[in-house]
């Protein structure tokens, strides 16, 4: 049975990626940032894509590219644009007019009537104006007839992808399947650490490297199994050229261990606004990674004055493909435009392996529907 996919708000293609790879057909998407949109193309090249700003498409134009009528589809994603709920955002809040792109997506699901829905969003989703945005799209959801609904907070890491991140999926159904999720597949004891994700990658200097063509370090049987899994349509790496820090950020790396951050750095060369940080402060800011451990959240900008993007051994910040791994998206992907741009594609996007194992539990209960189907139709016959 050929299970099929929508992408709304689609970025580069982290949602398709994992429904593609759990066996679903992406019949279309979405989305309206041009470099978004030229990465997706090249990596999808099978999908129908339509440009734009969701706001001038209308659910007829889906069925009109995918030859699907109203009903058929099987599961529409989407991601719709978290920074009105990030906690990143100190200005976040419903009035951001990106907050309530969510109604759009109702709007796409109305004109569809897919019979699964799968809707993910950063976790600040959850107390802005109280939830109003998740207890607006459930109520919606419900009118609409999808009558199982729940959501959850997933944590990346426990699904093989070795970076720190928390996201907040919301399932819905229209027949009546009970909403499985998937279960954690590692902990504390196996996770999947920054060097079982990158070792493999060449060594490059501080604002060195290539966007295209490079050599791994490492033969292909050397590789830890998650590298393997990254490598497998790949025989050379793209995307891999780290910014040029400049001297003072160098002399501040010096001081940072595996591990630390801005604690470390004397004070005279901490920024000044930095000076009156707080010890206390939770802030992750200059961190450098920790090869046996988990990455931070990747960011929009792994740029080291947000977070921990020094490299854990090389003495610079990482690279676009770099992110990319810690985002587990496979080596094939090939990411467009210039390098703040595909540093952004990659903070944007939800993890494959995440998305993948939210797949296959919507395949499970669909393939089990259609099953019983069978069976009672043969059966009157």
């Amino acid at each position: 049975m050929e299970l099929t996919a929508i992408d709304l708000f689609a970025g580069a293609g982290g949602l398709s990626e994992g429904f593609k790879n759990a066996g679903f057909k992406i019949l279309a998407a979405n989305d309206f940032d041009e470099f978004s949109a030229q990465t997706f193309k090249v990596t999808h090249p099978d999908t129908f894509f339509l440009d734009g700003p969701i706001q001038d498409i209308d659910a007829q134009d889906f069925l009109n590219v995918t030859n699907l009528q109203h009903g058929d589809l099987d599961c529409l994603v989407g991601g719709p644009p978290c920074q009105a709920f990030s906690v990143y955002n100190h200005q976040r809040g419903m009035h951001d007019e990106r907050s309530g792109l969510f109604r759009e997506y109702l709007r796409i699901v109305e004109g569809l009537f897919p019979k699964y829905v799968v809707i993910e969003n950063v976790t600040g989703m959850t107390s802005v104006a109280n939830g109003q945005a998740i207890k607006e799209i459930t109520r919606g959801l419900f009118a609409l007839g999808y009558f199982n609904i729940e959501s959850r907070i997933l944590k990346a890491e426990e699904f093989g992808v070795p970076q720190e991140r928390r996201r907040i999926v919301i399932i819905a159904n229209r027949i009546a399947n009970p909403i499985t999720w998937p279960k954690p597949l590692h902990n504390i004891s196996n996770f999947t650490t920054v060097k079982d994700a990158i070792s493999d990658l060449p060594e490059i200097e501080n604002g060195q490297g290539t966007d295209y063509g490079v050599n791994y370090k490492i033969p292909f049987d050397q590789a830890s199994n998650f590298q393997k899994t990254m490598r497998k349509k790949s025989i050379f790496i793209t995307n891999h050229e780290a910014p040029k820090l400049s001297e003072i950020n160098l002399k501040r790396m010096h001081y940072v261990p595996q591990g630390g951050s801005w604690r470390d750095i004397p004070y005279e060369l901490l920024p000044t606004g930095m000076k009156r940080a707080k010890r206390s402060d939770h802030t992750k800011r200059y961190g450098r990674l920790k090869e046996t451990g988990l990455s931070s959240t990747i960011l929009t900008k792994c740029d080291i004055h947000w977070g921990t993007f020094y490299h854990p051994t090389q003495e610079r910040s990482i690279t676009v493909r770099e992110a990319a791994r810690l985002q587990s998206f496979p080596d094939h992907y090939i990411f467009q435009g210039p390098r703040t741009e595909q540093y952004r594609q990659v903070g944007n996007a939800v993890p494959p392996l995440l998305a993948e194992v939210i797949a296959i539990e919507i395949k499970k209960q669909l393939t089990f529907t259609q099953l019983n189907a069978n069976r009672s139709s043969q059966y009157h016959l």
